[in-house]
């Protein structure tokens, strides 16, 4: 697979061999495609067994991604022109480093169409973004008991950071945190 970054602001064009004529392209989320994240998201949890905890909607999505200051990124993989998988990203900060880097959120593909390479041109996508704007770090989080995508990621260069252990606060545990005065 030949691929290329068309521009510097979008759309990333990969080309199978040319008897096949295949085509990937990978352009930024519009707002006509809140509904297909919201989709993706969703397959994405039942994929991860975490469907239970999806309570994103399309509006939330169109929001966060497409209103007058979006802190949230998307790209959209097409295959032959039709929508197969995405990325949701944002910045970070490592004062460590002094320097932003990329989150990467979500990262999912149709699994009809796992092994043609769309995964990692969705990465290598992000990394030549990190590259571009001279970051200093592109993460994500994997699930301990996927070790397709454990292996995939190790192949790519990703180093698994098991020191580390993720915290969360949400729901009424964060509205208590939040409160305002003593």
């Amino acid at each position: 697979m030949v691929a290329r970054l068309d521009n510097p602001d979008g759309d990333f064009r990969a080309t199978a061999d040319k008897e096949t004529l295949t085509e990937l392209n990978i352009r930024p989320a519009i707002p006509g495609d809140s509904q297909l994240i919201v989709d993706f998201i969703r397959a994405l949890a039942e994929y991860e067994k975490l469907a239970h905890e999806v309570v994103a909607t399309e509006a939330d999505i169109a929001r966060d991604l497409f209103g007058p200051d979006p802190r949230v990124f998307c790209e959209i993989a097409e295959w032959e022109g039709k929508p197969v998988g995405f990325t949701l990203w944002f910045y970070t900060y490592s004062t460590f480093q002094g320097r932003h880097g990329i989150w990467l959120e979500d990262l999912y593909v149709d699994p009809a169409l796992r092994g043609k390479g769309i995964g990692k041109a969705l990465l290598v996508n992000l990394a030549q973004r990190c590259v571009r704007e001279g970051l200093g770090r592109f993460e994500w989080w994997v699930l301990d008991w996927n070790a397709p995508s454990i292996e995939f990621y190790k192949s790519q260069g990703g180093v698994m950071q098991d020191e580390w252990t993720k915290v969360r606060v949400e729901g009424e545990a964060l509205a208590k945190l939040g409160q305002v005065g003593p």
